[in-house]
């Protein structure tokens, strides 16, 4: 498949049109940002590790009938997905109290959360994605009920399936970011990415984050760990 005009440019990923107006090529750059494009620098080897770390995931969702964009890679940093229309509501599952969560409420961090606590967020940088409820999104005309109902449903049966994953690997997955789009049938498909960029993940033994804090709290070591992490799903 031919990569074509270039469609849309975010934070870290380029999508290019292609000859089927039924699919798009994501390209994966070495761009990280945090604090909502705040903080901005070129990390050599990050677009290709979170290509494999997310093509692994996207095609384990897959296998287990989790609907996603994700068709094949085309590339070390590119993949072939769906053209979605995407929800601007993102779907964020949290297993332990970290982040956000933690300065928002006052919650103590590293509390295990059980069940899982579900929460939604407009997407809107300028806005710093504020929190919102089903009720917001529906008045506003951002997601139907429906459309709310399957994300929400698709996050649990998306951590389900992860949680035991990480934990094979040695790994806790803590929580993660999930966004969605309309395909053209109107069937809701998981759509953006999977990766150390929208979710945390910590090592179980050390407690040491493998994740985008790293990058954040200017920790170090970003890309080593994000290999780490592909190393143990066997993100080849």
């Amino acid at each position: 498949m031919q990569k074509g005009k270039l469609l849309y440019t975010g934070k870290a990923k380029s999508l290019y049109e292609t000859q089927d107006p039924h699919f798009l090529i994501a390209e994966f750059r070495d761009d990280t940002t945090a604090f909502d494009g705040v903080k901005h620098e070129q990390l050599l080897h990050k677009g290709a590790v979170n290509c494999r770390i997310n093509a692994c995931l996207m095609s384990l969702l897959n296998q287990n009938e989790i609907p996603t964009h994700f068709e094949s890679l085309l590339s070390s940093t590119e993949a072939i997905v769906k053209r979605l229309t995407m929800v601007p509501v993102e779907c964020v599952i949290r297993n332990i109290a970290a982040g956000s969560l933690c300065r928002r409420l006052g919650i103590p961090a590293k509390q295990v959360l059980n069940p899982p606590l579900f929460e939604l967020f407009l997407k809107n940088d300028a806005l710093h994605d504020p929190l919102i409820n089903a009720q917001h999104a529906i008045q506003f005309g951002w997601a139907t009920e429906d459309q709310l109902k399957t994300m929400q449903t698709l996050t649990y049966k998306i951590n389900a399936l992860l949680i035991p994953l990480f934990e094979k690997g040695g790994m806790t997955l803590v929580d993660a970011k999930y966004e969605f789009g309309v395909g053209r049938e109107g069937r809701i498909y998981l759509g953006d990415e999977i990766s150390p960029d929208s979710f945390r993940a910590w090592d179980k033994a050390s407690g040491e984050s493998l994740d985008k804090d790293r990058f954040r709290q200017d920790l170090g070591r970003v890309i080593e760990s994000y290999e780490i992490i592909a190393e143990r799903i066997h993100a080849e």
